[in-house]
């Protein structure tokens, strides 16, 4: 008897199976970037290689995530959800495979880049599934839950990856990255139906589809709503990118404490997704935005203060950090509400779009700014407090010019 998958009403009277799912989705992302990063200093000496090289095994990585999610969004509203998510799992399985089997840096470059067009699927497609099933201040909710669970990837995935490579090797880290993909492909394919019906499907051909990116593209809303969650991420991202440099080299922490950075920053998470979901329904998604820059902003003056102000300290450093994340993270859900509803019938491709304008620019700064500023303390937070203030300055403009929804579309 064939295996019965759940319907959409049953999602919507039952959605915690949906959000346990969509969150292990995204966390995939995380894992790929963190859980490795322990293993740095083993990889160079395995392969006997610069930590430049070495360092473009994040950048290959993100540049590939960030092009292959212009495609993620459109092939899912031609094809469907559920093919594109099963189909990318089974291509990152095979690519955590390649990398664990890596012979050289110029192999684990070329896997790292396959992991990381598969890689996007959890976060594009899965922001959409949540478009397709929920609205309003349910879909508000939703997403704020799924950023409550999956934020705790980026503070256990480097802890894990420490302790894979104490149990004697680096390719422990990506052993354990396919038992992981590996169960996640099994836990889709028997719980996640399609959520796209066949009539609101979305034609491939190149004329409709370059009509399609058009329509997204040329809608200033668009540029100011997608990049105001990118520069916010990047804001802390400089940290992530640079915690070998920020936590080992400038304030003098072991190899095997990665988690003196990543726990605090995701418990911020945690506590900013936390009271968006809490004042979903209560205030206006306009104000909990408001709320959370003003969370940011706070973090990152106080940050530039300490660096000035107070010696090096690993809890006076990390502080700011875990409070950016807490504005952060009552911003990013509902500013991608916002975007979605924009474009009610092109979700997926909005949801592609966005995400390639991100990680597009993650990558360019894991590539060139975060060598220049990871040096010192001061030149990080100069960093998070440039990109707040940007970001606030595209939301402000973005509230001042926007157009009105239609009715029921947020």
């Amino acid at each position: 008897m064939p295996h019965q998958l759940p319907t959409i009403e049953s999602l919507r009277n039952r959605p915690g199976p949906l959000i346990l799912l969509l969150a292990a989705l995204v966390m995939i992302g995380p894992f790929s970037i963190d859980m490795y990063l322990p293993a740095f200093t083993a990889i160079e000496a395995s392969f006997g290689v610069s930590p430049t090289a070495l360092q473009q095994t994040l950048s290959i990585y993100l540049i590939a995530y960030a092009v292959m999610m212009l495609w993620h969004g459109a092939l899912a509203d031609a094809w469907g959800r559920r093919p594109m998510i099963l189909t990318s799992l089974a291509i990152y399985a095979v690519a955590t495979l390649g990398c664990a089997i890596a012979g050289n840096i110029e192999t684990l470059w070329l896997f790292r880049a396959l992991q990381g067009v598969s890689a996007g699927v959890g976060l594009v497609i899965g922001r959409t599934v949540v478009r397709d099933v929920f609205h309003g201040v349910a879909a508000q909710k939703v997403m704020t839950r799924i950023t409550q669970i999956f934020s705790v990837a980026p503070a256990i995935a480097p802890v894990v990856g420490g302790l894979l490579i104490g149990m004697g090797s680096w390719r422990f880290v990506f052993w354990g990255l396919l038992i992981l993909v590996v169960l996640l492909l099994v836990w889709c394919y028997r719980m996640l139906p399609e959520t796209l019906p066949p009539e609101a499907r979305q034609s491939l051909h190149l004329g409709p589809l370059y009509r399609n990116y058009r329509t997204v593209i040329l809608r200033p809303e668009f540029i100011l709503l997608a990049l105001t969650p990118a520069l916010n991420f990047a804001g802390f991202f400089i940290y992530i990118a640079g915690a070998p440099s920020f936590l080992v080299k400038l304030l003098g922490v072991s190899e095997q404490g990665f988690a003196w950075l990543f726990v605090p920053m995701i418990l911020g998470v945690v506590i900013g997704a936390t009271l968006a979901g809490k004042l979903a329904g209560r205030i206006s998604p306009e104000r909990i935005i408001v709320l959370g820059y003003f969370c940011m902003g706070a973090a990152s003056a106080l940050n530039i203060g300490v660096c000035l102000f107070l010696p090096a300290n690993i809890i006076w450093n990390v502080l700011p950090v875990m409070l950016y994340t807490t504005g952060s993270s009552m911003v990013a859900p509902n500013a991608f509400l916002f975007l979605l509803a924009i474009f009610p019938t092109l979700r997926g491709l909005t949801s592609s779009l966005q995400g390639f304008l991100q990680f597009s620019l993650i990558a360019l700064i894991s590539a060139l700014l975060v060598p220049l500023i990871d040096t010192s303390l001061i030149t990080l937070a100069f960093g998070m407090m440039a990109f707040t203030t940007v970001g606030g300055i595209l939301w402000v403009i973005y509230w001042k010019t926007r157009a009105p929804l239609e009715s029921g579309a947020f």
